[in-house]
């Protein structure tokens, strides 16, 4: 017979990796990028620019295709970094790669028309919020005391 008590039963919280959130944050700024670009082609008459050769004001090239291929897999690569690379390493790759990031979020709002300044508003907003956290949890990575070398020996050589 099981044992019933009073006591209200807690969840369990475990603490996250500093690794794992980055890389979470990574993914979700990288989804939230393709999302954006895809519901800007429902714009009226975007499509039509784009078969006429032009991404806002650039022309359509092999050159500016390898600049968004950049852009685009800087998160993407970002995920897979945030987990394999070292604390030290991994700290700063967030903090450059997160910098650089938010200018070019905050350029998606050239060239948008007032029918559209609350939809780059919030999108802009949401990715520069959460590159803020990318920062913020780069930032205050945990540290721990280092320990304490062990003396070195002075015979080197071991007797067979």
């Amino acid at each position: 017979m099981a044992n019933r008590t009073n006591t209200p039963k807690l969840l369990d919280n475990p603490r996250i990796p500093v690794q794992a959130k980055l890389a979470a944050a990574w993914t979700s700024l990288m989804y939230l990028v393709l999302y954006i670009d895809y519901f800007h082609l429902y714009q009226p008459g975007e499509i039509d620019i784009i078969r006429g050769g032009n991404i806002f004001v650039f022309e359509i090239s092999g050159n500016l295709m390898t600049i968004f291929f950049v852009l685009i897999s800087t998160p993407a690569l970002m995920v897979l970094l945030s987990l394999t690379l070292p604390a030290r390493v991994n700290r700063a790759t967030n903090l450059v790669a997160a910098l650089l990031w938010i200018p070019f979020c905050v350029f998606n709002a050239a060239g948008a028309t007032p029918d559209y300044a609350l939809y780059y508003g919030v999108t802009i907003g949401v990715e520069v919020l959460i590159l803020a956290f990318i920062l913020r949890s780069a930032w205050t990575w945990p540290r721990t005391v280092a320990a304490a070398a062990a003396p070195a020996k002075t015979e080197l050589r071991q007797s067979v």
